[in-house]
């Protein structure tokens, strides 16, 4: 596996790439697992820190990132560490928050975004009824041309793999509680992404 593969996630990177705001400082990859996206926030922030829990990822991402100076790798839960509030100009996270509780979760990535910051998460959702299941499927032929296009690209940081407990619908719903004025949208990769700007 090279470092620069590919798989559902890695995906959607674009997503976050293209909203770390410019000027960026401080930004913060939740769940950053072999350190692809944290290396990829590198040349765009002025520090990036990776947060993971698992021993093995942060070896492994601290290897992997080394001879870049302004990537660190911190290994903690998010809800276990104690994150400054109003401290990151950029919080991430790519399919780590349905491996927590996700209130929790999400409320302490808003507390850590500075005003005027933003955090961008895309996890992952479970289907309930015929129109989650149906937009599913409308995934598979996507899913098919892009494994063709990337099929020697195909890759697996090896993290811990959880599924999800929440719906599409439930994941919005209290993403948009938590986060007042925040986008939502669900991917065809069985993917979704909550943007949101912190107010100033």
């Amino acid at each position: 596996m090279t470092d620069d593969y590919w798989n559902h996630n890695t995906h959607y990177h674009d997503v976050v790439l293209r909203n770390v705001p410019r000027g960026c400082g401080e930004a913060l990859d939740v769940g950053s697992g072999d350190g692809l996206l944290a290396r990829r926030l590198a040349p765009r922030a002025a520090h990036v820190t990776g947060l993971d829990r698992s021993p093995e990822m942060v070896a492994k991402a601290t290897s992997l990132s080394e001879g870049i100076d302004n990537v660190d790798f911190v290994e903690a839960g998010l809800l276990e560490y104690d994150l400054p509030d109003d401290h990151y100009d950029f919080v991430c996270s790519v399919a780590a928050i349905h491996h927590m509780d996700f209130t929790k979760g999400m409320a302490a990535m808003r507390d850590a975004v500075r005003p005027g910051g933003n955090l961008v998460v895309i996890s992952l959702a479970n289907n309930r009824g015929p129109r989650d299941w149906t937009f599913s499927a409308l995934g598979l032929p996507m899913h098919h041309v892009h494994r063709l296009r990337n099929r020697r690209r195909a890759g697996h940081p090896g993290a811990p793999i959880v599924d999800p407990d929440m719906t599409w619908s439930e994941v919005r719903d209290e993403a948009l509680r938590l986060l007042p004025g925040a986008v939502f949208r669900r991917h065809l990769l069985w993917r979704y992404s909550v943007v949101w700007r912190k107010p100033r």
